[in-house]
């Protein structure tokens, strides 16, 4: 299995990687600012599986051809873009809404948590950032001598995935309670809402826009 000094060494890395914000984080933020905490807590539970089906996937051979291919690199990244863009647009179409909520009003249908999980599956499964990070550093970490490699990259992966479960939860913790002082006027709830579905459409953008060095 993974031996003490390489798991303690991919975990500094991981954290260094993290600290730095990147699509994940601001997509927390922008879900927490238009749509509160329970919102924003579910799309992190979202975003850390689909990161986790990233190294599901490098550990089963799939990371290396996406990461190989040009093609393929672009189309889930473009495709993680749209979906970031929509998102955007959906939460500026609706910050109007956003009182009710603000309000906490009875929790609403179990089917509105499930899509706001998948919501942030999609991204993170999507994210040009863990995919360049699982499938080409990942990889280095592994002792090939000691066998079992698809499992030791599946011991890996945990690391960053609970560090990013961590700092993801408090970025959202952190932008739901700033939203709580907008709250309490309609107009700067409505304007906090505008602001989480531009700051969604800003990074659908940036994504898509982001080169790769090969």
């Amino acid at each position: 299995m993974v031996s003490s000094e390489r798991f303690l060494a991919f975990a500094a890395m991981s954290l260094v990687v993290i600290v730095i914000p990147g699509p994940s984080v601001l997509f927390v933020i922008g879900r927490a600012l238009a749509h509160g905490r329970r919102t924003a807590l579910a799309s992190v539970f979202g975003n850390v599986v689909g990161s986790y089906a990233l190294v599901v996937a490098v550990a089963l051979g799939v990371g290396t051809l996406v990461e190989a291919s040009v093609t393929v690199f672009l189309a889930v990244k473009l495709a993680g873009a749209a979906y970031l863009v929509f998102l955007g647009v959906q939460a500026f179409r609706h910050r109007g809404d956003l009182r009710a909520s603000a309000m906490e009003r009875p929790a609403g249908p179990a089917r509105s948590d499930l899509r706001t999980v998948v919501d942030g599956f999609i991204v993170g499964i999507t994210n040009p950032k863990g995919i360049v990070f699982f499938a080409a550093v990942l990889p280095q970490f592994v002792d090939h001598s000691a066998g079992g490699l698809a499992a030791q990259m599946l011991v890996l992966g945990l690391v960053p995935i609970a560090i990013g479960l961590v700092t993801d939860t408090l970025w959202g913790l952190g932008a739901a309670a700033a939203r709580s002082w907008f709250a309490r006027s309609e107009r700067r709830l409505s304007l906090v809402g505008g602001a989480g579905g531009f700051a969604m459409i800003g990074l659908g953008v940036t994504v898509a826009a982001t080169g790769r060095a090969d």
